[in-house]
C-alpha cells in the first residue's frame, strides 16, 4: 500500500510539472527567462565564480614555469609569478580597467585614477536590509551586473598577460627590472590596445573580433616577451659559436604537467566567462558550447604536437605536448563560440602542429625563449584569431588589420621600454649571478637547498 501511494504520488508531482511548464510556454512566460534581479545574480556570480578560474592560471603558470627551469632558477621565477599577479591587481584598479574601457574615444580610454563601485552599488550596501525596490532596480538596470565584479574577471587577464612575459625571458633577467616592466605593461600597453576592441575602440568599430583574447591577451604578451627576448638575449651557452643549439632541460617535468592541467582547467573560465552573462538559457546554453569547444581544442593540440614530434623525432616530447595543448587552447581562445565542435578539433589540432614548428625555428633565430612562451601564445594566438573570419562570421582582412596593429603597438612601446630599462637599471644578471642561478644571486635562497652546492651547476 505504501509502495503505491508513492508511486502515485510521484506520478503526481511529474504531472504537475509538465502542466505548469505547458502553461508557461504556452504564455510566454518561459522565454521572459528570470527577473532583472536574478539575472544580476547570476550574471555577478558568473563573473566571480569564472574570474577565481582564471586567477587559478597564475598557479598553473608559475608551476609550469618553475617545472620548465633548472632548478637553481625556480624560487625567482616562483617569486615573478606571485608578484607580477599582484601588481597586476593594482595597476589594473589604479589605472589599467579606467583606460581601457571607461570613456573609450576610439583609441583610448579615461586616464582617470582607481575605479571603484559605482555610487548607487554603495548606497545600496548602506542601506542593507532597508534597500527600497527602486533601490535595487536601479543597481540591477545600470549593467545587469555587479560592476566590480566585472572588474575583477577583466584584472585576471591581464595577469595572464604578464605572465607569458615571465616565462620567456626565465633565467637570465633581473627581478626588479621585469617587474617595472610588468608594471608599464599592466597600467598602460595592455588596457590601452584593449580598449580597441573590448572597450569598443576603433578596432570593435571595425567588425574585429577576438571573443577571449587569443590576441589581445595572449599574442599581446607574446609580441612584449618577444621584444624583451630580443633586447635581453639568449641565456649563456644556449647557442653555440657554430649556431648549434644546446638544450637546457627543465628540472621538473611532472611540476610542468601538473602545471598544464591546471592551466587548462582554467581555461574553461578564461573562455566560458567571457559569455559576460549568465541571465538566460540562452547565455548558458551558449556558455556550455564554449566548455566544450575549448576542451576539444585541447585536446587536439595535445594529440597533434605528439604525432608531430614523433614524426619529426622519431621519440615524443613530452614538453612539445605541454605546449600543444597551450596552443589548441590560446587557438581557440579568439572563437570558441563556433557552433560545430568539429572545427575546435581544427583549430586546436592545427595550433598543437604550429608550436611544434615555432620552437626550434626560434631557437635558429637565436631567440631564447626558455618555456615555449612566444610560440604557444604568439603564433597559436595568431593563428587562433585568424580562424575567426576562417570559420566563423568574421572578416579574415578585418582579423589581419586588428592582429597587424595589436602586434605593432605592443611590440614597438615594449621594445621602447626593454631598450629604456636596459640603458638605465639594467636588465640582464650578470654571468657569476646566471652561473650561479638567480635564486641565490637575486633571493639569497635555494628552492631546493638539499642540493647544496650542486644546485650551482643544474
Amino acid at each position: 500500500m505504501t509502495n503505491l501511494l508513492s508511486r502515485m504520488a510521484r506520478c503526481a508531482g511529474v504531472g504537475l510539472a509538465v502542466l505548469l511548464g505547458t502553461m508557461l510556454l504556452t504564455t510566454g512566460a518561459a522565454r521572459a527567462a528570470v527577473s532583472g534581479e536574478v539575472a544580476y545574480i547570476f550574471n555577478t556570480f558568473s563573473f566571480l565564480v569564472h574570474g577565481f578560474l582564471v586567477m587559478w592560471m597564475a598557479a598553473g603558470f608559475a608551476m609550469l614555469e618553475s617545472g620548465l627551469v633548472r632548478t637553481k632558477n625556480t624560487a625567482a621565477i616562483c617569486l615573478k609569478n606571485i608578484a607580477l599577479y599582484s601588481l597586476a591587481g593594482i595597476m589594473y584598479y589604479v589605472i589599467g580597467y579606467n583606460l581601457m574601457y571607461v570613456d573609450v574615444a576610439g583609441w583610448i580610454g579615461s586616464f582617470s585614477f582607481l575605479y571603484n563601485p559605482s555610487a548607487d552599488e554603495l548606497a545600496l550596501i548602506a542601506a542593507a536590509d532597508k534597500a527600497t525596490p527602486e533601490m535595487v532596480k536601479k543597481v540591477v538596470d545600470a549593467s545587469g551586473y555587479s560592476v566590480m565584479s566585472d572588474w575583477f574577471f577583466q584584472m585576471v587577464f591581464v595577469a595572464t598577460a604578464a605572465s607569458i612575459v615571465s616565462g620567456t625571458l626565465a633565467e637570465r633577467i633581473k627581478v626588479w627590472p621585469f617587474l617595472i616592466f610588468v608594471v608599464v605593461l599592466c597600467g598602460v600597453i595592455y588596457p590601452i590596445q584593449g580598449s580597441w576592441v573590448w572597450g569598443a575602440g576603433w578596432l570593435d568599430n571595425m567588425g574585429f573580433s577576438d571573443f577571449a583574447g587569443s590576441t589581445l591577451v595572449h599574442s599581446a604578451g607574446g609580441w612584449a616577451a618577444l621584444a624583451g627576448a630580443i633586447i635581453l638575449g639568449p641565456r649563456k651557452g644556449k647557442y653555440g659559436p657554430q649556431g648549434q643549439i644546446n638544450p637546457m632541460p627543465g628540472a621538473n617535468l611532472p611540476l610542468a604537467t601538473l602545471g598544464t592541467f591546471i592551466l587548462w582547467f582554467g581555461w574553461f573560465g578564461f573562455n566560458g566567462g567571457s559569455q559576460l552573462a549568465l541571465g538566460s538559457a540562452l547565455d548558458a546554453t551558449a556558455m556550455s558550447i564554449v566548455y566544450v569547444n575549448t576542451n576539444l581544442a585541447a585536446a587536439a593540440g595535445v594529440i597533434a604536437a605528439m604525432a608531430l614530434t614523433q614524426i619529426l623525432y622519431k621519440k615524443i616530447d613530452l614538453t612539445m605536448t605541454l605546449n600543444g595543448a597551450i596552443a589548441g587552447l590560446v587557438s581557440i581562445t579568439a572563437g570558441p563560440d563556433l557552433s560545430n565542435p568539429l572545427l575546435a578539433l581544427v583549430v586546436g589540432g592545427v595550433g598543437g602542429v604550429l608550436v611544434v614548428i615555432a620552437v626550434p625555428l626560434l631557437d635558429k633565430l637565436k631567440i631564447d625563449d626558455v618555456v615555449g612562451a612566444i610560440s604557444a601564445h604568439l603564433v597559436a594566438g595568431i593563428w587562433g584569431t585568424l580562424c575567426v573570419g576562417i570559420f566563423g562570421s568574421g572578416s579574415v582582412v578585418t582579423q589581419l588589420i586588428g592582429i597587424a596593429a595589436i602586434g605593432a603597438f605592443v611590440f614597438v612601446v615594449s621594445f621602447i621600454v626593454w631598450t629604456i630599462l636596459k640603458v638605465t637599471v639594467g636588465i640582464r644578471a650578470d654571468d657569476e649571478a646566471e652561473e650561479l642561478g638567480l635564486d641565490r644571486a637575486e633571493l639569497g635562497m635555494e628552492a631546493y637547498p638539499e642540493f647544496g652546492s650542486g644546485s650551482q651547476t643544474l
